[in-house]
């Protein structure tokens, strides 16, 4: 089991954004551990959230008999912006809110938690960044940004950019939602039910390898009587009554614009520039374990493969084994757990 913790809330005051600015930008964390152990940083992912509410937790992989040992360890997990945690649509008042919201670049939310680590908690050194999803973006982020500041880093199932196949993927499910007749261009009042079961079915068939649906993975032992109770229960339940759509949409945009060669560079369009891509990436000085699932029908492996022969600095690749696509790296299954707690485990104890 892992450590109780309770959400804190740190305020930057005004912050400016990709988009523009938050007045009053918050940003939701939780902290496990003794704060005089080595720091970890474990970000969210899409469909993240700090309380366990909804499609995904963020504690599933802390816990002394887990990757991420609060014993060993000071863990910090922190809300992305439009997690409905953190600064969000849904949660920041006029002129600011729903569908008025500012775009939010992952670089905005790596200098939000930066202000979290050093002005909440005293963090002097990141010993890793370790993040599934989106939140293995962002560790990606992190050394880039602060080449000084972290020593190790561990994407699982996440990428330096978002590929065009990635970008293209997630068009599907945002087309469900924003075209459906309860999202009103995202001025509903009340919960547009029928844009977000739609979101969740497009998305639904992406999470996982064919060879999971194939070996009928989505009845879960007699727990589902067919796929579309399936779908019902995990990809709309998994959204509904949780997730805002102004969220869903705000958060989307943040991960397909994803590309760590537009830190400080605004005036860079994501994906455009292949030279300070590599640029990028040979500049990190933090020690890398890159996890992709051989699987993973976005952030897909091969994207990871290329990134391999851009780091500099003997990065491990370690693929994951497993039919469970993308999802795998997300604390689904116990085998996957186990393999990405072993080399985990092993890489934070190396010299």
């Amino acid at each position: 089991m892992s450590t109780e913790s309770q959400t804190q809330y740190y305020r930057h005051g005004r912050f400016r954004v990709a988009g523009g600015v938050l007045p009053d930008a918050v940003t939701a964390y939780r902290t496990y551990g003794n704060p005089a152990n080595p720091c970890i940083v474990f970000p969210t992912c899409y469909g993240g959230r700090l309380d366990n509410r909804g499609l995904l937790g963020q504690d599933y992989m802390i816990g002394t008999e887990k990757a991420l040992d609060p014993s060993k360890y000071f863990i910090v997990t922190l809300a992305l912006f439009s997690n409905g945690q953190s600064s969000s649509p849904s949660n920041t008042p006029a002129p600011y809110n729903g569908p008025y919201f500012p775009a939010v670049s992952y670089e905005d939310n790596i200098r939000a938690q930066y202000a979290v680590l050093t002005k909440a908690l005293n963090v002097k050194k990141v010993y890793c960044v370790i993040g599934f999803s989106m939140g293995g973006q962002q560790a990606y982020y992190w050394p880039v940004m602060y080449p000084d500041f972290v020593e190790r880093f561990i994407p699982i199932c996440g990428s330096a950019r978002t590929s065009p196949h990635n970008r293209c993927f997630l068009e599907g499910p945002k087309a469900a939602l924003v075209n459906s007749k309860d999202f009103d261009n995202g001025h509903y009042t009340r919960e547009p039910q029928f844009g977000i079961r739609a979101f969740g079915r497009v998305y639904s068939a992406w999470a996982y390898g064919q060879t999971w649906f194939r070996e009928h993975g989505h009845l879960a032992n007699g727990r589902y009587a067919s796929l579309d109770d399936f779908i019902r229960a995990e990809w709309e339940g998994g959204f509904l009554g949780t997730w805002d759509a102004n969220d869903l949409v705000t958060l989307l945009h943040t991960w397909q614009n994803g590309d760590v060669s537009t830190i400080g560079r605004p005036e860079v369009v994501a994906g455009s520039d292949d030279a300070g891509f590599a640029n990028s990436l040979a500049g990190i000085k933090a020690k890398g374990l890159i996890m992709p699932c051989k699987s993973d029908l976005y952030f897909a492996p091969e994207d990871n493969e290329i990134e391999m022969t851009l780091l500099k600095n003997d990065a491990k690749l370690v693929v994951i084994p497993s039919v469970w696509g993308h999802l795998a790296g997300g604390g689904s299954n116990p085998q996957d757990d186990a393999f990405i707690k072993e080399h985990v485990r092993r890489f934070l104890e190396e010299q």
